[in-house]
């Protein structure tokens, strides 16, 4: 049987939702996360950076922004050595100025995507999956991909039947 993967970065606190800033308990990515592994099982994987992001949603998007234009790598407090014993790897993340979040590409990179199935999974207010897909094909070689799912980040608590039907079609 196939073993599944769901690597996730999420922003709890302060986030863009719907127009304003709303403060979430858990973030938009870490629910679907959650809503991919109840429905097809798998590890997840949550990444954190060393140094946090700012509490205030606007400092954070402007650390976002840097970080993307010098194309960072920032530490991670822990790290996946491999997934050599995964078929399927869900990648989610929100989309911070059109991809992931620098952090996700930090732990990417020390990985070997040979072999592998790769999904996007982006939250977004409105960028849909931005170029997260083609920036996971340059980064995951020898992998082959599966279609990617953008999830309405204001909506991510009511994504749980359409994140699982996604899920399962994905695998097929």
């Amino acid at each position: 049987m196939a073993k599944n993967l769901i690597i996730y970065y999420s922003r709890k606190g302060e986030n863009y939702c719907n127009g304003g800033i709303k403060n979430l308990a858990k973030g938009n990515t870490e629910i679907v996360a959650e809503f991919i592994k109840e429905a097809i099982g798998g590890d997840l994987f949550q990444i954190e950076t060393v140094k946090e992001y700012a509490a205030d949603y606007y400092a954070c998007t402007n650390e976002a922004k840097k970080e993307l234009h010098e194309q960072a790598r920032p530490e991670l407090k822990k790290y996946l050595d491999s997934i050599a014993d995964y078929d399927n790897i869900f990648i989610c993340g929100p989309c911070w100025w059109g991809t992931f979040p620098m952090a996700v590409f930090t732990q990417l990179e020390k990985l070997d995507f040979t072999g592998k199935k790769v999904m996007a999974v982006m939250t977004h207010e409105g960028s849909e999956l931005g170029s997260c897909e083609r920036d996971l094909k340059k980064i995951c070689k020898g992998a082959s991909f599966g279609n990617g799912l953008a999830v309405h980040g204001a909506d991510a608590e009511k994504s749980e039947s359409t994140v699982a039907v996604w899920a399962k079609k994905v695998l097929q």
